[in-house]
């Protein structure tokens, strides 16, 4: 058994680094996965900047996969898991007991954001194992027909992408606006059209994701480097606006754009990570002055082993393929030039694969 590991951690705001770290050990109802695949979130990004605080030798990463090193007693006891099994794990691990849990809103487990826990409250996932809590909800076995890069799709692009649809109120043929196609924006488009829209609008300004997002079923794509997009979407609707605008980028002004294109009735779907600021604006007017029956949601990616299980269906059975997105591919060693990419864009980068060794 291996005593310690190699981790990507922030060392602090502004700084990140690769360190040594002792291998976890599980709790009677925890898992030990070592990890085989991983991709670099934007919230990994915001996170070193400093958008939830400062964190010192804190392990990245929330979006990984791997095999099943080490089980807790109660685990092995159930029988549903055995070591060497390959397994995703959801970016958000509720423990499914506590008071928030038991209302319904398990992203928000023990309080507010507080299903997150992984690269938040304990070290993540960036590492050559990580430590899994309440495995027995949290472990989702991944079929043999699928790879783990597709399985790591799961953690939390398609899971936060389609809850902003799910939560839409989209109408069988209604419209939606997606207000920026990077990952999570192109999974939004994606569970549009599968929850029955009928006029997908993306808002995009950069080539390659204006392409990909016409390939995920945008049926037009506003490039608001060149025209309003508020103005374009009233246009294209024929002047009513949209049945939902999905925010996906974590922008004041995308917020607010968001308000001004939804028709009255409609919903506003965040998932956007605003990771600056003290405040978000609602534009007065186009809020009808607070009674427009439009209705704001907002949505922390939703975890889980048997969402988990239903997601990875969806790539199974052909409904979306995440495997475009990724622009890039990394070797473990070398994922500090890979997080810097990710945090400039270079080369146009959308979502980079890490593979461990």
């Amino acid at each position: 058994m291996p005593e310690s590991m190699k981790c990507f951690v922030m060392r602090g705001i502004g700084r990140v680094g690769v360190m040594e770290k002792p291998v976890p050990r599980p709790g009677p109802f925890d898992a030990i996965v070592r990890t085989t695949a991983a991709l670099i979130c934007t919230s990994d990004t915001h996170t070193v900047a400093g958008a939830i605080g400062d964190r010192h030798d804190l392990t990245l990463g929330h979006e990984a996969v791997g095999v099943i090193h080490e089980l807790g007693a109660a685990v092995v006891e159930s029988g549903r898991f055995k070591i060497g099994q390959r397994v995703a794990v959801n970016a958000i691990t509720p423990c499914y007991a506590c008071d928030d849990c038991q209302r319904g809103f398990s992203s928000q487990c023990g309080g507010m954001l507080g299903g997150w826990k992984f690269a938040n409250v304990k070290d993540g996932n960036m590492a050559e194992y990580f430590h899994v809590n309440n495995a027995l909800a949290n472990l989702a076995p991944i079929p043999d027909d699928l790879t783990d890069e597709q399985a790591a799709y799961c953690c939390d692009m398609l899971s936060t992408g389609f809850i902003a649809a799910e939560q839409g109120n989209i109408p069988i043929g209604g419209s939606v606006a997606v207000f920026a196609q990077g990952p999570v924006g192109l999974m939004a488009t994606v569970g549009a059209r599968l929850c029955g829209a009928g006029l997908v609008i993306g808002v995009e300004s950069m080539p390659q994701r204006i392409a990909l997002a016409k390939r995920y079923g945008c049926d037009e794509v506003i490039d608001h480097t060149k025209e309003d997009a508020v103005e374009a979407i009233r246009r294209i609707t024929g002047g009513h606006g949209v049945d939902c605008a999905i925010e996906a980028l974590g922008s004041p002004g995308t917020f607010a754009a968001c308000v001004s294109a939804t028709r009255p009735g409609g919903t506003i779907s965040n998932v956007g990570y605003h990771g600056d600021g003290d405040s978000v604006p609602i534009p007065r007017l186009d809020w009808g002055v607070g009674m427009s029956d439009k209705t704001i949601r907002t949505a922390l990616c939703p975890g889980g082993g048997e969402r988990m299980a239903r997601l990875m269906r969806l790539i199974r059975t052909a409904r979306v393929d995440p495997l475009p997105m990724t622009t890039h591919r990394f070797a473990f060693k070398d994922i500090q030039r890979a997080f810097g990419m990710m945090q400039t864009k270079e080369d146009g980068m959308i979502k980079p694969l890490i593979t461990f060794g």
